[in-house]
């Protein structure tokens, strides 16, 4: 069974440099990713500011969606998930997960480190025709400690909660060091999908075969996610798709002036297909 599957991360529906509402262009945008199972951080709740000022707006593209973005981002064929992280007196945000699939129930798993960042996992146990597929949406915080931490919370509630079932993790997990990807793979039993997509060029080689030298003995090259981060031109690998029991066919990272006007992070949409 083939899944398309996309994370993004919509910075609340608003600009980056400005903060005036993108809310209409991204649902278009999500629609074009065509995807079964779509991640999403940093999404409006509610909002009563931008309600208040956009909810009448003549102009479309400024225009505020009385329902919560994660109603109003679903097509007709998909059903959605909620975890309320961050809560202020006019809304409040958090993650969301739009699935093709059944929803067979969603939790949301607080791992907030400290006062000045609320932060949540939220797992859904999605309804597939091959079985019960365990989706976890994730945004880690801005600090490492925090983040190691938060791994460690996700690695025991994944453990727990997965019972040896197909698994996908997706989200922003702001570690621009890297240093999280080798602990979840160790753990979790998990490959990132860009690990085995690595761009392969056989010309050192071809050079030393044409001096009539053996060329010496390949070394594994460095698995990194891929860059995403700021949208407009990225280079911080900062947003991940995790899985297990799944093979991917490809992935690709969703960048240029269209994706740096919606969000500050360009999206990654991938194609897997149950092992």
């Amino acid at each position: 069974m083939k899944i398309r599957v996309a994370t993004y991360n919509i910075h609340k529906g608003v600009s980056s440099l400005r903060s005036t509402p993108r809310v209409i262009a991204l649902k278009k945008a999500i629609a074009e990713f065509n995807a079964d199972i779509v991640f999403l951080q940093e999404v409006q709740g509610r909002h009563d500011r931008f309600q208040a000022r956009y909810g009448k707006e003549d102009h479309a593209h400024r225009h505020w969606p009385e329902t919560a973005q994660y109603d109003y981002f679903k097509n007709e064929k998909h059903h959605s998930a909620y975890g309320m992280n961050a809560v202020y007196d006019h809304g409040h945000h958090g993650n969301a997960l739009l699935s093709a699939f059944p929803i067979e129930n969603s939790h949301n798993h607080d791992v907030s480190d400290h006062a000045y960042e609320q932060r949540g996992i939220l797992h859904c146990v999605l309804n597939t025709q091959a079985g019960k597929v365990h989706c976890y949406v994730v945004h880690l915080g801005l600090f490492e400690g925090s983040r190691g931490r938060q791994a460690d919370a996700l690695i025991e509630h994944v453990n727990a909660s997965s019972h040896g079932e197909p698994v996908i993790i997706a989200g922003d997990f702001n570690d621009w060091r890297n240093t999280l990807s080798d602990r979840l793979r160790n753990a979790l039993g998990v490959k990132e999908v860009f690990d085995e997509l690595g761009p392969h060029s056989p010309l050192g080689d071809m050079v030393r075969s044409w001096a009539g030298r053996q060329p010496p003995p390949r070394r594994q090259p460095r698995l990194a996610p891929a860059r995403t981060f700021p949208a407009m031109l990225p280079w911080f690998r900062l947003d991940r798709i995790y899985v297990r029991g799944f093979k991917v066919d490809n992935a690709q990272v969703m960048h240029g002036p269209l994706w740096a006007r919606l969000s500050d992070h360009a999206p990654i949409v991938a194609e897997l297909q149950l092992a």
